[in-house]
């Protein structure tokens, strides 16, 4: 995969510093140790490798967990402690909308704290710095499967310092997109019927870094979901059946990456407790039968409209990276 040219007209095969960004900007984050940042590094560095050992499907993936709880240093008194892998690692449904808005996003975003959009103790901020610089990144999830799904390159990774810490490390798996291109990636994987999940990560800063486009079939956090580790937020919608619409062609029942919709009388029922508000039984559904509706008790959307509205405009200098 070919790196195409930044935004700011340099190319993915110059020296880019991202590395050294990114761990500048970790130096700024509060309660980061020392194990934090090598953390970091390690997942931003060998993404790969951490991912076939988390997804298990690597040959040390049953040694290094014990490994690394026992060199793993006590944390200070006011950082909230890991629990579960989905405390510190997890992604937030999105409708496609939803995600269009995030890549296309041009002006810095600050939002320390989202609490009641993304329900974790930690790795819950949305801060996005040169949020214009996009790239295309394979799937780790994918490429660690024997039979993947395709394409590969469907991960994007948003804003900086993330960006360039990957082209740099991963430049024949990434290249550089434009928004454009990062909209067509999200419309093409929704007619697939994958799903745009919002990531954030402890080792990410401790914040919103990727945007991925995940199928059951390869992706772990979907697997770890269906097998009782909740590291994924529904979008605060659900599917809602107007009846007198349906076809009863199971379209839907079919499309649904969560198997939230059971088909009863030759109707279909999506579950409220399974449904995760992606809307792929929405855009499969041929007559329109579906649609999402707000599900306050299943959480509060990332509606970006809603959080830039809140937020100083690029001139106002608390809007600016410290």
């Amino acid at each position: 995969m070919r790196a195409a040219e930044r935004p700011d007209g340099k190319t993915g095969g110059e020296k880019l510093s991202g590395t050294r960004n990114f761990m500048r900007e970790a130096g700024r984050v509060p309660g980061f140790t020392w194990f934090d940042r090598v953390h970091a590094y390690v997942y931003g560095r060998w993404t790969y490798l951490y991912i076939a050992i988390g997804v298990g499907e690597h040959p040390i993936a049953r040694l290094l967990g014990p490994i690394v709880r026992a060199v793993q240093p006590r944390r200070p008194a006011e950082v909230p402690p890991r629990g579960t892998t989905a405390d510190s690692y997890h992604g937030k449904v999105l409708p496609l909308e939803t995600a269009r808005r995030l890549v296309r996003v041009m002006e810095p975003v600050t939002v320390a704290d989202l609490e009641r959009v993304i329900p974790y103790p930690v790795a819950r901020a949305l801060i996005l710095r040169q949020p214009d610089h996009l790239v295309a990144l394979e799937c780790p999830c994918r490429t660690a499967r024997p039979d993947p799904c395709l394409p590969l390159d469907v991960c994007l990774v948003v804003g900086e310092p993330f960006a360039s810490f990957v082209v740099e490390h991963h430049p024949r798996r990434s290249r550089w997109i434009t928004p454009e291109q990062a909209e067509a990636i999200l419309e093409a994987e929704h007619r697939r019927g994958h799903v745009q999940h919002a990531f954030f990560k402890d080792a990410m800063l401790g914040r919103f870094y990727a945007i991925c486009n995940c199928c059951p079939c390869c992706c772990g956090a979907m697997q770890a979901q269906r097998s009782g580790t909740p590291m994924l937020a529904s979008s605060g919608f659900r599917a809602v059946l107007e009846a007198a619409e349906c076809a009863a062609c199971e379209a839907c029942a079919d499309a649904c990456p969560f198997g939230a919709i059971e088909m009863r009388g030759g109707q279909p029922y999506p579950a409220d407790e399974v449904c995760m508000g992606c809307g792929v039984c929405v855009t499969r559904c041929p007559t329109g039968a579906l649609r999402l509706a707000e599900a306050p008790e299943r959480g509060v959307p990332l509606d970006l409209e809603t959080i830039l509205a809140g937020q100083p405009r690029p001139s106002d200098p608390s809007s600016e990276a410290p």
